[in-house]
């Protein structure tokens, strides 16, 4: 006898391990500056590394605190990153995780779409950060700025040179 047989339980999708995205979005200085002292960031993101050994099962008996974490997260977000993309970021967040909590809390979940529904979140996760890190990013003006400003200190730093008439040479 299998064990789907005597509890009615697949615990083959029950113990799969959830797919965790390859690469992982780095916070810029900048970003970095802001979430290192924000509790319910690292929160987030220690629980988001917590799923590289997720199975479903775990991911399902946690699927409360991971809502309850989300939700702290966007009740909590500094000022300083208060812009409607960032707080639409944090919102989708938040429903992917009360979309976890709702298949986990069912009477017979679906193992499947449990593991659908939280391999999201890592991959929102992930999307939120870039969202952050592009807070951040200069403007062309900016950039343009910066290059003139270089380059006016590279004139100034360096002698000109100059060449002999009739001659290569430069002296």
């Amino acid at each position: 006898m299998n064990s789907q047989q005597d509890t009615g339980i697949d615990t083959t999708a029950l113990y799969a391990t959830l797919n965790y995205p390859d690469r992982q979005v780095v916070l810029s200085p900048e970003a970095s500056e802001i979430t290192e002292d924000w509790l319910a960031y690292l929160t987030a993101q220690s629980e988001m590394e917590s799923f590289r050994s997720y199975t479903v099962k775990d991911v399902s008996s946690n699927a409360t605190p991971i809502a309850e974490i989300m939700n702290n997260l966007r009740q909590t977000s500094p000022k300083q990153i208060k812009t409607h993309a960032v707080e639409t970021r944090l919102s989708v967040l938040y429903t992917k995780a009360k979309v976890l909590e709702f298949l986990s809390s069912k009477r017979n979940p679906d193992y499947a779409a449990i593991k659908d529904a939280a391999e999201d979140l890592p991959l929102e996760f992930n999307n939120f950060k870039i969202q952050l890190n592009e807070l951040f990013l200069k403007t062309l003006e900016e950039l343009e700025g910066e290059l003139d400003a270089f380059d006016v200190e590279d004139t100034i730093s360096r002698p000109l040179l100059r060449t002999l008439p009739g001659t290569r040479e430069q002296i």
